[in-house]
């Protein structure tokens, strides 16, 4: 695999300016793919500025590192999950910092150049692993689960309506062993239409690579962290490109900007709750359209922020 990859990060001026990028600041990207964002805030921040960024995926560690060479020591790669951010900022000595961005998407590489399954496109094997230091595989949930647990996983984390029609054909169709066969068995059932803007199964892909990756478990603990690691006045940002993570991240904001997190029934406060965030938009920030012309993959993305307190 070539290392010289033209990915272009999304939304990089929405990031910038809700991170509120500084010369000399400290920023940790932890999501950092083909490090398109950590160049972005590199550039930004210079003089003096330094980045740390996560990968699970050590080809994209291998190509960011290549990407961002110029950098020199400015910039540190570590091949980890973002769900263990505090221990990667602790062990480099990188707290507190300024800013830390999660850009939640597939990127580039995974989707055209790996072979690991996360293209229906490709009859590639049927992995969807971040990590290959992981045990669970898309094949393992594919063609070890039974028709109802399957259903359930599709219709939960792929909030697909289709799922029984499409768990019922999987489990007829095993053993499914490529990414395009899944695909077509899914197209067959699940229909396509002139009008559908995405693929018949996408919203299957999701499920199970969600699930092989534990993606909301990893994105629960990760948010936690990272308010841990900010100094007063950082900023923590990210970008969602579906609903449910979208969900985790606005409900988490919502919850850390108040100084009460009781049930709406409860009359005196009782939880001790104080606000360690405060909202940077009210509202969610979308890509231009001028961007969603020329990167259709931006199309569904969606910019949260929020400053320590």
């Amino acid at each position: 695999m070539g290392l010289e990859l033209h990915h272009t990060p999304v939304m990089v001026p929405e990031v910038l300016g809700s991170l509120a990028v500084q010369p000399g600041g400290r920023y940790i990207d932890a999501t950092l793919g083909e490090g398109g964002h950590s160049e972005a805030l590199l550039d930004a921040s210079s003089p003096g500025g330094q980045v740390l960024g996560l990968d699970a995926d050590h080809e994209a560690i291998a190509v960011a590192r290549e990407r961002l060479r110029r950098f020199g020591d400015s910039f540190l790669a570590v091949n980890a999950n973002f769900r263990d951010l505090r221990a990667a900022a602790l062990d480099h000595d990188f707290v507190p910092v300024h800013g830390i961005l999660l850009d939640l998407g597939l990127s580039s590489l995974q989707l055209d150049v790996e072979a690991r399954g996360f293209s229906f496109r490709r009859p590639d094997p049927l992995d969807m692993r971040f990590s290959l230091n992981q045990q669970v595989t898309a094949a393992d949930i594919v063609n070890g689960y039974g028709q109802a647990e399957l259903a359930d996983l599709l219709y939960r984390l792929g909030e697909e309506p289709a799922a029984r029609r499409i768990a019922a054909a999987i489990v007829r169709e095993r053993p499914i062993k490529s990414s395009s066969e899944l695909a077509s068995v899914i197209e067959r059932v699940a229909g396509g239409g002139p009008r559908r803007r995405i693929h018949p199964a996408t919203r299957s892909f999701q499920a199970v690579r969600i699930a092989v990756n534990d993606e909301l478990g990893a994105l629960h603990s990760a948010l936690e962290q990272a308010v841990s690691l900010l100094g007063h006045g950082g900023r923590l940002a990210v970008i969602a490109y579906q609903s449910l993570e979208d969900r985790i991240v606005k409900n988490f904001m919502r919850r850390e900007s108040s100084d009460c997190v009781c049930p709406p029934e409860t009359v005196v406060c009782i939880c001790g709750h104080k606000a360690t965030l405060r909202l940077v938009n009210r509202k969610i920030v979308r890509p231009s359209g001028t961007e969603t012309a020329s990167n259709p993959r931006s199309r569904s993305a969606r910019l949260r922020a929020a400053e320590r307190v």
